[in-house]
């Protein structure tokens, strides 16, 4: 009896943060990255683990895997000698003095609620109780004089128990009596939990790297600190999608030796995380040109991914054919290197990134399979193709009921089982020879953002930031030519600007997003880069004194809903 040829399908998770410490100090900013480690990628680990027959494509910046690395051995340090943690909203668990003054007070209460809250307050009602009385008191940070430091431990121990993955809840005992407790933490508890924290992330790469080795995940990465890489070489590229874009007013100085160097230390960081060199890349934000394309294939990677919409224009522009449906699914052999190009489904990987957390678990997996096989079913030879659905692997969940928890059982179990789809890794696509892969003899050069990069480049704010970055570089360049520096310092340096380099702080410059987010974001722009004119002994830029934008639209449950990244 033959075998029925079934359809090809990758789910590619992306795990990325920003560098959130002030790296002169040590100090963590913001608390993404271990509030990420503790619930999204326990979770997504715990699901996979779960189900053997599930395949995926899980994706790491290489700067999240230094700051858990350094999260695990701050809590490390801290449960054997009493060394101090450098988050302090992670320190306030193992605080035993929690803060007097008002403004502490009023800040740590600002944190605690920073969390979604539907899904994340309102379904733990003793937090939800803590954050009504939080709302109720907010005209002036006096207000909540009146609260005891057993209130803000209550907080802040509630805090980390909703932030905690859906499966550590399930399956920890210690978690769950702390949960039936529901108030009157004592620092024991906070400690406790402090300890449960440290065990969770200290094992969370771990076990993606089990998983790696066994066969069952395809681990990938982005170039080290998230650039846009087209826009370090060249400004120029962005009209290749947007022929009328203002752009700044300098190209980047430099820009290729970046390239270079955020490429060869992220191979140097993921090999130290996970003991193996990836073999695929997703480009920061799959923001592809032709300029970098034979940069990556020369540094070894046999893959890369991008979005669809940048494949479309690639299309258009080569005079090939885009009025079929088959085009989004075909390997793509990108110019003449031993390079190939996956791109990205943007309608399915919209759906499971925004729009099935309203939906029963069960229907949503039966719409998407539904889905495949409306694909599946315009293809000659199926085996041939392959569907990418590539999206954040963190922010969407914890607008899913239990932290997209029946989501994705439902999703791993139902298209393994599937008769007829394979669920596989591009790696295992490409090594199976399924077919011949198409030819794409040029990209226009964009992003999986509309196929352009108007979200990282164009507007007022975003090129002012660029021309800060522009001007710091050459500073840069002038300190490092002089020639006395020893290699320490500047490997410290390069770090340093690498961090500023990071394409997410112009992601959120721009009057369209909220004001909480610009704020945030434009502190650390402006941190980094004033660290960085400290480290090199150069007076700082007058114009980082202001923020960039002043935000239109509003937060989701206090952290900005992204697609993926």
């Amino acid at each position: 009896m033959s075998v029925k040829p079934r359809l090809n399908v990758v789910l590619c998770w992306h795990m990325h943060q920003p560098e959130y410490r002030d790296l002169l100090s040590g100090q963590y900013l913001q608390p993404w990255t271990y509030l990420h480690a503790i619930k999204d990628y326990t979770d997504m680990a715990s699901h996979l683990e779960s189900c053997p027959a599930a395949r995926a494509v899980v994706n790491f910046t290489p700067v999240v895997l230094e700051q858990i690395a350094d999260y695990r051995a701050q809590i490390t340090a801290f449960l054997n000698g009493g060394t101090l943690i450098r988050d302090p909203l992670l320190a306030a668990l193992a605080d035993d003095s929690l803060p007097i003054s008002a403004e502490g007070r009023a800040e740590l209460a600002r944190l605690c609620c920073r969390a979604n809250e539907q899904r994340m307050i309102e379904r733990f009602q003793p937090y939800a109780d803590l954050v009504e009385i939080i709302n109720s008191q907010q005209t002036s940070v006096h207000c909540l004089d009146y609260l005891n430091d057993q209130f803000f431990r209550d907080l802040v121990v509630w805090y980390h128990l909703a932030w905690l993955g859906e499966t550590i809840r399930r399956t920890d005992a210690r978690v769950r009596r702390l949960m039936d407790k529901s108030r009157h933490y004592t620092y024991e508890d906070g400690i406790l939990l402090l300890r449960v924290l440290g065990e969770i992330i200290g094992a969370v790469l771990e076990r993606y790297r089990k998983l790696a080795a066994s066969g069952q995940i395809e681990l990938s990465m982005t170039p080290y600190a998230h650039p846009m890489l087209p826009l370090l070489v060249n400004f120029k590229v962005a009209r290749e999608s947007m022929p009328d874009v203002h752009l700044p007013p300098s190209p980047y100085p430099g820009g290729m030796a970046r390239v270079r160097w955020h490429i060869e230390t992220g191979l140097r960081s993921f090999e130290e995380s996970f003991g193996m060199k990836p073999v695929g890349c997703w480009p920061s934000e799959g923001g592809i040109s032709d300029d970098i394309l034979p940069i990556l294939a020369e540094y070894g990677f046999h893959w890369i991914a991008s979005g669809q919409s940048v494949l479309r224009k690639s299309l258009e522009r080569a005079h090939l054919p885009t009025d079929i449906g088959t085009w989004p699914y075909r390997p793509y052999r990108l110019r003449e290197l031993p390079l190939h190009g996956f791109f990205r489904d943007d309608e399915l990987s919209d759906a499971i990134g925004f729009n099935y957390s309203d939906w029963q678990a069960d229907d949503a997996v039966a719409d998407l399979i539904e889905r495949l096989k409306h694909i599946a079913a315009q293809l000659e030879a199926p085996e041939q193709h392959i569907v990418s659905i590539i999206m954040d692997g963190e922010n969407a969940w914890e607008h899913y009921p239990e932290n997209g928890y029946y989501f994705l059982e439902s999703l791993y179990e139902s298209l393994s089982q599937h008769p007829a789809i394979h669920v596989t890794t591009y790696r295992d696509f490409l090594n199976d020879n399924r077919g011949p892969a198409d030819k794409l003899p040029s990209v226009c050069a964009g992003s999986w953002v509309y196929g352009t990069f108007s979200t990282w480049i164009g507007d007022v704010d975003k090129n002012h930031a660029w021309e800060i970055l522009t001007q710091t570089k050459r500073t840069f360049d002038k300190v490092m030519a002089r020639g006395n520096l020893g290699e320490q310092e500047r490997m410290q340096l390069n770090r340093q600007l690498a961090i500023c380099e990071g394409s997410d702080w112009f992601w959120w410059f721009g009057d369209y997003n909220p004001i909480d987010s610009i704020e945030d974001f434009s502190e650390l722009f402006r941190r980094h880069i004033k660290n960085l004119h400290q480290m090199l002994g150069e007076p700082v830029p007058e114009d980082l004194a202001s923020a960039f934008g002043r935000g239109g639209i509003a937060e989701h449950g206090g952290v900005m809903r992204r697609g993926d990244d």
